[in-house]
């Protein structure tokens, strides 16, 4: 049976654990050969040991996507290994609290920084390969407060409604190479990294549980949610999809909060 992403080559950032990693194990699942790029080099390696080991074709590629020659590299290293470059996921993400008051130049700088000025470089790097070998499919995973924002998370709200320009620009710009760019939107997911954030808070996980309950699906969501949506705009099913939002986020961005919603932050 033909797999949904049959050997389509596909460059996930931030693939080491949580949503990446997700990501990258479900699309090795559907066929497709995944290069993983993060700045973890021993859970990079990690991730794509499992992903061998089940029987799918993943490599790990060392990057600090903030520096624009070893995005240059990611990309090159892709192209050399698989012969092209398919999918990009942009899915780093960095989102300390910090309202305006708070934010010094330094921390603006290194939000905009991780959060879209690496989504520039990878596309630039990537956009050239997709384009020699046909097309190919950007997914931009962006957040539902490059929308709204909330002023304690003023840097990475302002940065991911820049990935949100980014990718309408771009959807616009290289829709005549066959390639499209898309904005998926993820809702509160309980990745590793999430779990260890709210223990550090002091959250403990029968709070987190009552948290879950109260969202409007009854429950808080996973990588495996959002990495559906990952194969379907990755997949020749979303062939005519650019330029749009996926929402991911449990009717988050669209409905308005549910009596009685717990928010655990």
């Amino acid at each position: 049976m033909t797999k949904r992403l049959n050997e389509k080559v596909m460059v996930i950032t931030g693939a080491a654990q949580g949503i990446g990693r997700g990501c990258a194990q479900m699309a090795a699942r559907e066929g497709a050969y995944v290069v993983i790029a993060d700045i973890q080099k021993e859970a990079g390696e990690a991730t794509a040991a499992a992903i061998r080991a089940a029987g799918g074709q993943a490599v790990f590629q060392a990057t600090n996507v903030v520096n624009e020659t070893e995005c240059a590299a990611l990309m090159q290293a892709a192209s050399e290994t698989y012969g092209r470059i398919d999918v990009l996921v942009n899915n780093v993400g960095w989102f300390p609290r910090a309202t305006l008051e708070e934010t010094t130049t330094e921390l603006w700088e290194q939000v905009l920084q991780i959060n879209l000025r690496s989504a520039f470089y990878c596309c630039k790097y990537a956009i050239p390969a997709m384009r020699a070998s046909g097309g190919g499919s950007i997914i931009n995973i962006g957040s539902l407060n490059g929308i709204q924002g909330l002023p304690n998370l003023l840097a990475y709200s302002v940065a991911k409604g820049g990935l949100l320009s980014l990718t309408r620009t771009l959807a616009g710009a290289h829709a005549a190479d066959n390639i499209r760019v898309n904005y998926l939107i993820p809702g509160w997911v309980l990745s590793e990294g999430e779990l260890a954030l709210q223990h550090s808070r002091g959250v403990s996980d029968a709070d987190l549980q009552r948290a879950g309950q109260s969202l409007r699906l009854g429950r808080h969501q996973t990588p495996e949610d959002v990495a559906y949506a990952v194969v379907y705009l990755a997949s020749d099913e979303s062939a005519q999809v650019t330029g749009t939002i996926l929402n991911i986020d449990a009717g988050a961005t669209t409905l308005p909060i549910s009596p009685g919603t717990l928010y655990v932050g």
